[in-house]
């Protein structure tokens, strides 16, 4: 068998920035990173391919948020599988381009994911994650009353909606998601974190509202599939210390103990890197071989070391 990768694609190989968020605007920017990914299979990888969903979910609430007196509201779990779905399709149709101009003789399919979390996990009686749009306090106040919405006041620009943010425990579909590989597939799968799921006493599941970590899943993925890496695709070419000010230190190839000191000392923002690093590491303690971080369009050069962040486990 080739070597397995997961790779974790980023909001920006879906939305390049705020004046191309259209869905033509979103399929040009996976055929971009589509590029990239048939170059690494094209390489000898089999990849299992994760992404966001952010913005999309947030799209499909204001919809139904706008069409509530005519249409029934979407839950958060719908739309998280409305989203893999979706996206799913625009990967699949870009590699399939991608592979017939290369001569690949691949597949690309997508597996709707659920992940379960901990119906008593802490995360579940704190909502922090913010959806969808923006509102006036009036109108969150209304919300919250109506709609037993919590909601929090972001930075000055308005009210939001927050969701809970549970860990993932398991991804329910792995067996697919293993057999698929195994018959030569390429598979996106858990994404925008997978569909967060509850068991019962039975066995029996059902969503929740919340929204579990892309890269946490990704890691978690990585770590149950027993992948040889765990590719973070993101905005950047190399994660850095002291990053954006004047002494700014790229990081090239560094051990899973650097990591986790650079980590622990703050490195990493809480609203960017931090969890992309935090993913890393659980899943390099957790038996995991290496971890990349780079941009989709140096993922080639990266994996022949020219270029990204290695983090190595010791």
């Amino acid at each position: 068998m080739s070597k397995l990768a997961i790779v974790a694609i980023g909001g920006n190989s879906l939305i390049k920035d705020e004046t191309h968020k259209s869905v033509p605007d979103q399929f040009a920017a996976v055929r971009e990173t589509a590029v990239h990914i048939a170059e690494m299979i094209g390489q000898g990888w089999n990849v299992v391919i994760t992404h966001d969903n952010g913005p999309q979910v947030g799209f499909i609430l204001l919809r139904s948020e706008y069409a509530r007196n005519l249409l029934h509201t979407v839950p958060l779990d719908s739309c998280g599988a409305d989203t893999q779905g979706s996206i799913g399709y625009m990967i699949q149709q870009a590699l399939h381009n991608e592979f017939l101009h290369r001569g690949i003789q691949r597949q690309c399919v997508t597996v709707v994911t659920q992940v379960l979390v901990d119906r008593n996990d802490p995360a579940m009686q704190n909502p922090s994650k913010p959806i969808g749009s923006f509102y006036k306090e009036d109108e969150a106040k209304a919300k919250m009353a109506q709609d037993g919405w919590a909601m929090v006041e972001d930075a000055g620009r308005g009210w939001r909606r927050v969701v809970p943010s549970p860990q993932p425990q398991e991804i329910i579909e792995r067996a697919a998601i293993e057999t698929l590989i195994k018959n030569g597939f390429i598979v996106v799968a858990a994404g925008g974190g997978g569909i967060p799921v509850v068991r019962d006493e039975e066995g029996n599941l059902s969503g929740v509202e919340g929204v579990i970590d892309k890269d946490l899943a990704s890691s978690l993925l990585a770590t149950r599939l027993n992948a040889d890496l765990l590719l973070i695709s993101t905005a950047v070419e190399k994660a850095s210390l002291y990053y954006n000010k004047p002494n700014q230190q790229d990081l090239d190839t560094i051990t899973l103990n650097e990591a986790k000191r650079y980590y622990d000392e703050g490195h990493f923002a809480k609203g960017s890197m931090g969890p992309k690093v935090r993913a890393i590491l659980n899943y390099l303690e957790q038996g995991g071989r290496a971890a990349l971080v780079t941009k989709p369009e140096t993922i080639g050069r990266a994996l022949s070391g020219r270029t990204g962040t290695w983090i190595m486990s010791d």
